[in-house]
């Protein structure tokens, strides 16, 4: 490996290990382009809700084809350049590797699920446990989410989101946050 401290993703693929489009991943952040080259064979299709002004699955949210704009309050779960960071999150999680163009994920076999609650003017932590709760809500009605992704920060402690984060927890969803920008000890100087 280049770097003994990198993830060793090569030796993992060189083995044959590139992920599988069973494990679903939620990208709570930005939207993300559910078109880019290197992500549209990973996005999630919601099966049973697609785009036909009605809200077939019966979760309150209509046509959520792709996953939920909790900041715009609607399906559009990508609004264009703007939405840069959540689709980089997902590439990073799930760009589709080996077809000669662009990067490859760490899991180059993956279904990725929006939930977008940042937008122009930031979030609101009420938006960011609406998104947890509605990945949690899809794991509970039977779709295999494992994960969600939340490369994000910001506010004080929040026990709604804390209380979020255990009901996903109860649901077997795992909630990856990011450590921090800041390059501080997160041991010593809570983030």
């Amino acid at each position: 490996p280049a770097n003994q401290f990198g993830s060793q993703a090569a030796e993992a693929w060189a083995e044959g290990s590139i992920g599988s489009s069973s494990v679903y991943v939620g990208v709570i952040d930005e939207g993300l382009d559910y078109t880019h080259p290197d992500l549209a064979g990973n996005v999630w299709t919601n099966p049973v809700d697609p785009a036909n002004g009605i809200d077939d699955d019966g979760n309150g949210y209509v046509d959520d084809v792709h996953g939920w704009d909790f900041d715009g309050n609607n399906n559009s779960v990508f609004d264009g350049t703007g939405d840069d960071h959540g689709t980089h999150v997902a590439g990073t999680i799930g760009g589709v590797g080996g077809n000669g163009q662009g990067v490859a994920g760490v899991c180059w076999n993956v279904k990725l699920m929006s939930a977008k609650f940042l937008g122009a003017r930031g979030g609101s932590t009420a938006n960011a446990i609406k998104a947890v709760d509605y990945f949690t809500n899809l794991k509970l009605a039977g779709v295999p989410v494992v994960a969600t992704n939340n490369s994000w920060g910001g506010g004080g402690f929040s026990q709604g989101l804390a209380d979020a984060i255990e009901r996903a927890s109860q649901a077997d969803v795992l909630f990856i946050a990011a450590a921090g920008n800041s390059g501080a000890n997160n041991d010593t100087s809570a983030s």
